[in-house]
C-alpha cells in the first residue's frame, strides 16, 4: 500500500493511549504505531499521573514527532477515565485504543483502513489480536472464526450475534467518531470498564465490518500489570458496570431484544471472577456470589434458556443462592487438578528430601532483623554495588549487621579482608544467616535452593548497565542462553524486592526483560561513587602500586567474554599495539573474569610489553588509574564514562556479537548517547586513533558527554547513600541526584600529552 499524506485536520485516526506504570513496555508500543507504513493518524497518549517515568516517556516522542500529543493528568484516575480524557482530544475519522504495554504489528493500520473503505465506512470495525507471552510464544484469539470476512462488507449485531461471544475488549476494534460523539459514548470508572462500552456499542451500531487479520498483540504480562491477576475487593466493580448496560437498555427500548444476550454476558462474567483464583479475598467469595444471584433473580428474562452441561449447573445454583453447593463443586474440580498433578508432585517431593533438614527448622524461626547478607560475582571477594552499600550501611545503619557469602577456596588462601565477617558457601552458618537475614543484598541471584521468606528483603544491585541483551530476551539467543531455564531465572527474579539501576535506559531493560514485580530504584551505581569522591593524591597513590611510571599515558584494555567462543581469545596484537603506541603509553589489559589468568598475557607483562591487571581486585581502582579506556562491549565503558575521560571502543567483530547476543542499542551509530567516542575496527584504526589525536578531540569530547548524559544519569557520588536510607533504613527522601554540571569527578592523572610527531 502507498504511503499516505497527513490530513493536518481530520487523520484517518485517532490513537488513545492511556499510559500508566509501563516504562518497561512504553517504547515498543509508541515504536509499534509510529513505524507503521500508514501515516495518517494522531497519537493521543495520556499520562495518568503515572509515577514512573513514562510521561516523560511520552514527552520524548512527543518532541521527536508531530503526530504525537500528550496530556498529562494532575492526578491517578483510572484507565477508563484516562481514555475519556483522550476522547476528549480526537479528530480523527475513527478513534482506536492501543494499552500502553500492547503493540501494532506491521501494516495493521493500512490493512485497517484498507477494510474500512471496502466495507463503506461502517460504525465500527473489529480486527484479530494475538497474545503474546513472555517467553516469546504467540497465540491468535482462539475465536477468530467469528471474523470470517465472508458475506455481506457490513451487517447489524442482528445478523451476526456471535459476534458477542469476542473478549468484551475496545482496543481489538476501530470506531467512526462521529457514531461514538452521537451516542455520547464514554468509559466509566473501575474495573471493567470495557464491558459497558463495548455492549452498549455493538448493540447500537447500524453497520459493523470484520478484518479477519492480527492487527494487534496483546501482552500477557507474567505478573501486575493486569488487574485480572490483582486480588481485590475491586472486582466487586463488575455489578456497577453490568448496572450500567442495563440501565442503558432501560434507556433504549428500541434495543429491548438483547436482554437475554446481555444477561447471559453477565451471568458467564460473574462466574469467571467467581471461578478465577486469586481475585477475590477469601473472605469476600460468598458475598460476590450472593450479590451475583440477586442480579440474577432481579434480571431474569422471560422465556430464557440456561447453557447444558456444567455452566448450566452453575445457573441453577446462582438461581437458588445455593453458594455452598458451588463451594463443594469448586472443591471437587481442586481435587480433580490435585490428582492429576499427582504424578509431578512426587517428583518435587524427591528433591525436598534432599534439603537440609535443619534448614527447613530455621526458615521458621524469627527474622533477625539487623542482619543482612551480601555477596558479590557469585560468591567471590566482596565487591562491587554490594561492597559500596556495604561500607555505607557501616556508616548510617550500624545497627545492621553484614555478612559475606564467599567460597571456602578464598578462605583457604587467605584473600578475605580483614574484619570482614564471612560465611563459607553451604556451610551450616551459611544455612543459618541465608534464613534469618532480614536483608539479601547480590549482584547476581542467590542459588535456587535459597528460600525468599516473608519479611526479607531482597536488593538486587546488577553489575553493569546492558548493552548486551538480558533476562527473557536472551532466549532468542541460544549461544547466549546456553540452555539456561528461563522459568528457573525468573523464579529467581520473583524474589526481588528491589531492582537496581544507575539510569533511565537500564529501568526500562530490566522491568521489560525480568517481567516480576520488583520496585525499580533509580539511585546510581553505588560501586560509582568512587568516582566523585577520589583525590588526585588517590589516583596517584593507585598509579603507583600499579605500576605506572610517572608521565606516562595508561592506557585500560578491558574487553568483555564472547558467548559465540570458548575461553579468552586475545582479539588484539598487545605488544604490537604497545610498540606502535610508543614509551609514552602503558597498556593495563584486564581479561574478564569468567577467563582463567592467561599465561600469554603474563609472557607480556614480563618482557615490559603491558602491565596485566586482570588480577586486580579492585577495578575502579583501574578506572582511576587510567587516561583512557579502550573496550569493545563491556559495561565498564558506563562506568567509566562518569570520569569524563576518553574511550575507544574496538569493535571489529560487532556484527557476529550482535546476531550471537543481541543489543539493547546501535553502539556503533555515531549518534549522541550512543557512541561514547571513536570506534575502531582493525588494530591500524585504534594505533591511528592515538596517533592523530582522535580519541580525545573535539567530536570524541561531544560524543562522550552526551554518552555520559545518557547513562551517568543518577551516578553523582551518593547513590549507596540513596540505597542504604531506603532499603535499610526506610526512608522516603534521598538526596536527589546532583545536576551533572555541579558534579565534581575525580581528577585525572595528568594532563594530556602532547600529540606525537609521527
Amino acid at each position: 500500500m502507498s504511503e499516505t499524506v497527513l490530513d493536518p485536520v481530520v487523520p484517518r485516526f485517532s490513537i488513545i493511549v492511556p499510559v500508566f506504570r509501563v516504562q518497561g513496555f512504553l517504547r515498543e508500543c509508541m515504536d509499534s504505531v509510529l513505524a507503521q507504513d500508514f501515516t495518517d493518524f494522531e497519537v493521543i497518549a495520556v499520562d495518568d499521573c503515572s509515577p514512573d517515568r513514562s510521561g516523560a516517556i511520552l514527552d520524548e516522542y512527543a518532541a521527536r514527532d508531530e503526530r504525537v500529543e500528550v496530556l498529562h493528568l494532575p492526578e491517578n484516575v483510572g484507565l477508563g477515565l484516562a481514555r475519556n480524557a483522550g476522547l476528549e482530544k480526537v479528530r480523527g475519522e475513527y478513534v482506536l485504543f492501543l494499552d500502553s504495554d500492547d503493540t501494532l504489528v506491521p501494516g495493521a493500520l493500512g490493512a485497517l483502513a484498507e477494510r474500512l473503505d471496502t466495507t463503506g465506512s461502517p460504525e465500527i470495525l473489529i480486527f484479530d489480536y494475538a497474545r503474546t507471552y513472555w517467553d516469546s510464544s504467540v497465540r491468535r484469539n482462539l475465536l477468530a472464526d467469528r471474523l470470517d470476512e465472508a458475506g455481506a462488507p457490513s451487517f447489524t449485531l442482528a445478523e451476526r450475534p456471535e459476534i458477542l461471544d469476542l473478549l468484551q475488549i475496545v482496543w481489538n476494534k476501530a470506531y467512526r467518531r462521529d457514531f461514538i460523539e452521537e451516542h455520547g459514548f464514554t468509559f466509566p470508572v473501575g474495573y471493567y470498564e470495557d464491558a459497558p462500552w463495548t455492549f452498549c456499542t455493538l448493540i447500537t451500531a447500524r453497520s459493523i465490518a470484520v478484518l479477519d487479520r492480527v492487527c494487534l498483540h496483546y501482552r500477557q504480562r507474567r505478573q501486575g500489570g493486569n488487574i485480572l491477576r490483582t486480588t481485590s475487593r475491586k472486582h466487586f466493580d463488575v455489578f456497577d458496570q453490568y448496572d450500567r448496560v442495563f440501565a442503558y437498555l432501560d434507556a433504549h427500548p428500541e434495543l429491548s431484544r438483547w436482554r437475554p444476550h446481555m444477561f447471559r454476558k453477565m451471568i458467564d462474567h460473574y462466574l469467571t471472577v467467581l471461578d478465577k483464583p486469586g481475585r477475590l479475598p477469601q473472605n469476600a467469595t460468598a458475598e460476590f456470589f450472593h450479590r451475583a444471584a440477586r442480579d440474577y433473580r432481579r434480571r431474569l428474562p422471560a422465556g430464557f434458556v440456561r447453557p447444558a452441561g456444567v455452566a448450566g449447573g452453575k445457573y441453577a445454583l446462582l438461581a437458588k443462592d445455593a453458594y455452598p453447593a458451588l463451594a463443594g463443586l469448586k472443591v471437587a474440580g481442586k481435587v480433580q487438578r490435585t490428582v492429576r498433578k499427582h504424578a509431578g508432585k512426587k517428583v518435587r517431593q524427591a528433591k525436598k528430601k534432599a534439603m537440609d533438614l535443619r534448614y527447613q527448622a530455621l526458615l521458621r524461626q524469627p527474622l533477625d532483623e539487623n542482619l543482612a547478607v551480601y555477596s558479590a560475582y557469585w560468591n567471590r571477594l566482596p565487591a562491587c554495588n554490594p561492597l559500596a552499600i556495604y561500607e555505607k550501611a557501616k556508616e548510617l545503619a550500624p545497627h545492621v549487621h553484614g555478612v559475606w557469602v564467599v567460597k571456602q577456596q578464598l578462605v583457604d588462601s587467605g584473600e578475605i579482608p580483614a574484619g570482614v565477617d564471612h560465611v563459607v558457601l553451604n556451610s551450616p552458618r551459611y544455612w543459618e544467616v541465608m534464613a534469618r537475614a532480614k536483608y539479601l543484598v547480590n549482584n547476581v541471584n542467590f542459588a535456587d535452593g535459597v528460600v525468599k521468606r516473608e519479611g526479607q528483603v531482597h536488593l538486587q544491585t546488577h553489575h553493569g548497565t546492558p548493552l548486551k541483551s538480558m533476562g527473557v530476551d536472551q532466549k532468542r539467543y541460544p549461544a547466549a542462553a546456553k540452555g539456561m531455564s528461563f522459568r528457573k531465572l525468573l523464579a529467581r527474579a520473583d524474589r526481588w524486592d528491589y531492582s537496581l539501576s544507575s539510569n533511565q535506559h537500564t529501568t526500562e531493560q530490566w522491568e521489560r526483560v525480568y517481567p516480576c514485580n520488583f520496585e525499580s530504584l533509580d539511585a546510581g551505581y553505588p560501586r560509582n561513587d568512587v568516582y566523585y569522591r577520589a583525590s588526585a593524591q588517590d589516583v596517584l597513590d593507585i598509579r603507583e602500586r600499579l605500576g605506572v611510571a610517572p608521565g606516562k599515558t595508561a592506557v585500560l584494555y578491558a574487553p568483555t567474554m564472547r558467548d559465540y567462543q570458548v575461553g579468552y581469545v586475545p582479539r588484539l596484537d598487545l605488544e604490537k599495539i604497545s610498540r606502535e603506541l610508543g614509551e609514552d603509553f602503558v597498556l593495563l589489559v584486564r581479561t574478564h573474569y569468567f577467563y582463567d589468568q592467561d599465561t600469554r598475557l603474563q609472557e607480556l607483562q614480563e618482557r615490559g610489553a603491558i602491565i596485566d591487571v586482570s588480577g586486580h581486585p579492585v577495578v575502579e581502582e583501574l578506572c582511576l588509574a587510567a587516561d583512557a579506556l579502550v573496550t569493545d562491549y563491556s559495561s565498564i565503558m558506563f562506568d567509566y564514562a562518569n570520569l569524563d575521560r576518553p574511550i575507544i571502543n574496538y569493535t571489529d567483530d560487532w556484527d557476529t556479537y550482535v546476531r550471537s547476543r543481541g543489543v539493547t542499542f546501535d553502539l556503533l551509530s555515531g549518534k549522541p548517547g550512543d557512541t561514547p567516542g571513536v570506534l575502531a575496527t582493525t588494530e591500524d584504526e585504534l594505533i591511528d586513533a592515538f596517533r592523530s589525536g582522535r580519541w580525545d578531540d573535539e567530536r570524541a569530547t561531544e560524543l562522550r558527554a552526551a554518552f555520559r548524559a545518557r547513562f551517568c544519569q543518577w551516578d553523582d557520588g551518593h547513590a549507596a547513600e540513596r540505597v542504604v536510607r531506603r532499603v535499610f533504613l526506610g526512608q522516603e527522601t534521598a538526596p536527589e541526584p546532583l545536576p551533572q554540571e555541579e558534579r565534581t569527578v575525580a581528577p585525572a592523572p595528568a594532563p594530556r600529552p602532547p600529540r606525537p610527531a609521527w
